[in-house]
């Protein structure tokens, strides 16, 4: 049936990164998982506010599953993956596919991702504001710019921790960090997915900070959680999203 495809959502507070700031991440995670990596480079903020990067998003997915047989790829086996503000709009994507009954997602990669920018007033947002490489005041200079109309803050698909229901949702990876000030909008999105009874499996590397996935030259728990969202996604994509046993709901 073909390789199963992951499209990637780079990082960056909707403002900088692109296909380049994450290739490191999307070559490692081809290797591990035997995917087929799509890069979205989605518009970004300040030219592009929301919900261009969420649109942009959605379009990818739309266009994937079109091109599947092209891409040699199995349109049954899309997942869509990101970190921080690409977490965001993976969350977001799994929210549409649902929402509008588009193309089915099997799993979803959320990796220190940012699900609530509503709100900055978690406990990780507090404890770890300044000092962790990740501020507190960098978050709410992403957020001015890409939701610079604050009506549109508690829009479920900029701010996905806000959603009315959870149900039926594809398997999540949800991967954090434990110095990082997005810690709690993983932890509480994983939270909320089991709640709903979705299979999550949430992964906090308490010796870490934000962005450490992308530092694979310097701390070995990047590749370590790389292999965990491989070995997850191989169970998920087995077991068609039913743990069947196998994996408790709230693993590490």
């Amino acid at each position: 049936m073909g390789s199963p495809m992951m499209i990637y959502f780079h990082g960056g507070g909707w403002v900088p990164g692109g296909l380049d700031s994450h290739d490191n991440v999307c070559r490692f995670l081809a290797h591990k998982t035997d995917s087929i990596i799509i890069s979205v480079d989605y518009r970004l903020a300040p030219e592009a506010v929301f919900p261009a990067a969420a649109d942009d998003a959605y379009a990818a997915l739309e266009w994937v599953y079109r091109y599947a047989d092209t891409l040699k790829a199995d349109p049954s086996k899309i997942i869509v993956a990101g970190d921080s503000a690409g977490g965001n709009l993976a969350a977001a994507v799994a929210l549409m596919s649902r929402d509008k009954k588009g193309p089915k997602v099997s799993a979803q990669v959320l990796i220190y991702p940012a699900t609530n920018p509503s709100a900055m007033d978690t406990q990780s947002y507090q404890q770890f504001a300044k000092g962790y490489f990740l501020t507190k005041f960098y978050m709410e200079h992403f957020r001015a710019l890409y939701l610079p109309d604050g009506k549109t803050w508690e829009n479920v698909y900029a701010s996905p921790l806000l959603a009315d229901s959870f149900k039926d949702l594809p398997p999540a990876v949800v991967i954090t960090a434990g110095f990082d000030p997005l810690k709690d909008d993983g932890r509480l999105y994983a939270k909320k997915l089991e709640k709903a009874g979705v299979l999550v499996s949430y992964i906090c590397f308490d010796q870490m900070m934000y962005g450490f996935v992308s530092m694979d030259r310097f701390f070995d728990e990047a590749e370590q959680a790389v292999d965990t969202i491989a070995t997850r996604l191989k169970l998920f994509i087995s077991t068609q999203g039913k743990s069947d046993g196998v994996l408790p709901s709230w693993a590490n």
